[in-house]
């Protein structure tokens, strides 16, 4: 490093309070309207990405983004249910393959999709150990989940209750991990997936127990004709294994258990076409949406409002860039005695130029490193950070 370029260094090492007012007011002067713009640009990209991936969405008549939302990426908190009863009337009328979903619990901060084998072929997943679930109990989960909880194949995750004192509401079940899926860079990697009867135990409309009828005294209160009544000291099982799989039960028609969504995947657009005129008749009381089109309004929007923050960014960085250069000239006038003892002492204009373009060079080349860095963050987790956002 040279003379001039040492000094200019030295300077600004020496006077840190002011350097780093000025790093930090370029840094954002540069990060926010590029970091704007390509938080939108980019997590539109990859969210739109995966909305024109499915085709339609039926679910029940509420806000058709919170059940875009709940179904592709799982962020909705206790969303609309609808009927088993509406994914069994998709299959049976031949337009279209049925997926069904229901994320209403979660375990351990992640969401617990309870759906069937067809999910995983429709969005292309792969297992990167183990197998996929075969029985009631058992989950796959994300790369995500396996790296944060640190488990795998052969593991156990416990799903969590909707409130702490919820005593008499879902029932904690003890799920055995049977496979752990390959990373896809989707919100698939953060999902643990289930069977969708699985959801129905931790629901409590499923539950599984000690077998009543070779129960002793102690566990039965009265026995009936057809029925036998249990006391308190019944044991309910928490955890569903090859021993006691046979044990659990429903209660009630199943038809009528809750779903939150069922993905149609219609063969082609005419079948696609007349399976949305059947929602559009009176009386039905689920609605039918194509996710692109909901995010695509919503999108339209982000766009527009947008393009008035980078302005009004612009604006900023040009009277940022304005007190800047003031704060510099006044800096240089009041360094007058300090370039005139320089000059005495033989310093060239060259070398003085020097010192005084080193500082600013070296502000400004921090100041990008700091913006390019913060700008790769952004783009990192643009996708994230938008949902977040839509989803507050």
């Amino acid at each position: 490093m040279s003379g001039a370029l040492r000094l200019g260094w030295r300077y600004l090492a020496f006077h840190r309070f002011k350097s780093t007012v000025l790093v930090a007011a370029v840094t954002l002067m540069i990060f926010l309207p590029a970091a704007t713009r390509l938080l939108v640009e980019d997590s539109a990209e990859a969210l739109t990405a995966r909305a024109a991936e499915t085709p339609l969405l039926v679910g029940a008549k509420a806000s058709q983004l919170e059940l875009v939302l709940s179904s592709l990426y799982f962020h909705a908190e206790s969303p609309p249910e609808i009927s088993y009863q509406v994914y069994q009337e998709i299959q049976d009328t031949g337009l279209a393959r049925a997926i069904p979903l229901n994320t209403r619990f979660n375990a351990r901060g992640f969401p617990i999709v309870g759906t069937n084998l067809d999910y995983f072929e429709f969005r292309g997943l792969e297992l990167d150990e183990g197998r996929m679930m075969g029985l009631l109990g058992e989950c796959v989960i994300g790369a995500n989940v396996a790296r944060s909880l640190d488990i795998g194949s052969g593991d156990s995750v416990v799903s969590s209750p909707e409130t702490v004192f919820d005593l008499a509401g879902t029932y904690p079940l003890k799920m055995n991990v049977a496979g752990v899926l390959a990373a896809s860079g989707t919100p698939d990697d953060d999902a643990v997936f289930v069977d969708v009867r699985t959801t129905w135990v931790i629901q409590g409309l499923g539950h599984g127990h000690q077998d009543l009828e070779n129960a002793g005294k102690a566990v039965v209160l009265s026995r009936g004709e057809g029925t036998v009544t249990a006391n308190a000291a019944l044991v309910q099982y928490n955890e569903i294994t090859t021993d006691n799989v046979r044990e659990f039960h429903f209660h009630g028609d199943t038809s009528g258990f809750p779903l939150t969504s069922v993905i149609a995947v219609p063969p082609d657009e005419k079948n696609g076409t007349l399976l949305r005129g059947r929602y559009l008749e009176e009386g039905v009381e689920q609605q039918l949406v194509v996710p692109d089109e909901v995010l695509g309004d919503l999108l339209e929007t982000v766009f527009t409002v947008q393009n008035y923050v980078v302005f009004g960014l612009v604006m900023l960085s040009l009277a940022t860039v304005a007190v800047i250069t003031l704060v510099f000239l006044l800096s240089h006038q009041l360094r007058r005695g300090e370039i005139f003892t320089l000059r005495r002492m033989g310093a060239s204009r060259g070398f003085i130029a020097t010192l005084v373009a080193s500082e600013i060079v070296f502000v400004f080349a921090a100041s990008l490193l700091l913006a390019a860095a913060l700008t790769w963050a952004v783009r990192l987790y643009a996708s994230q950070l938008l949902l977040s956002l839509l989803t507050f």
